[in-house]
């Protein structure tokens, strides 16, 4: 039996920053973070603990985000939100580079585009970021390596 105030507890920041890695919008990401954790409630019985829970978590939120992709998909590109001013943290974010690294890494393939925003703003492990592909650690460093080659290749070009 998983107790998931605990789990909600410790994970969630986790889930949100991967869910707003994925999407970019404060609204969606909260949604996702939402439903991620009822999926994660309902099916908790079935975990069988092959991974760790916060991999477990950031799956369900993957493919919890996918779905709603899916559902949405008359919406080509998810615009992302200003922060709210009691937001600090984004605040202190500057816009103009943040959104030209999220436009460069929009154009990234899979599975570069993936293992650089969960390694970057999820702070995944390379183990986890591996785990969640179903590959090794050493296939997360390369292609997060390859994915950077990548990124800095399209800022010069642009």
């Amino acid at each position: 039996m998983v107790d998931f105030e605990e789990v909600y507890n410790r994970y969630s920041k986790d889930v949100f920053k991967f869910c707003l890695s994925l999407c970019g919008s404060l609204h969606i990401a909260e949604d996702i973070t939402s439903e991620t954790f009822l999926k994660a409630i309902n099916t908790g019985d079935t975990f069988e603990g092959r991974c760790s829970v916060k991999v477990w978590l950031c799956q369900i939120a993957k493919n919890t985000y996918y779905d709603y992709l899916r559902k949405h998909s008359k919406v080509t590109e998810l615009s992302a939100e200003l922060p709210s001013e009691s937001d600090f943290e984004l605040e202190l974010l500057n816009k103009a580079d943040a959104l030209k690294i999220h436009k460069l890494l929009h154009q990234l393939a899979d599975p570069y585009k993936e293992v650089f925003s969960l390694r970057i703003f999820s702070e995944l492990s390379f183990a986890e970021v591996g785990e969640i592909f179903g590959k090794t650690e050493s296939w997360a460093r390369v292609t997060f390596h390859r994915a950077k080659l990548k990124l800095k290749e399209a800022e010069i070009n642009d």
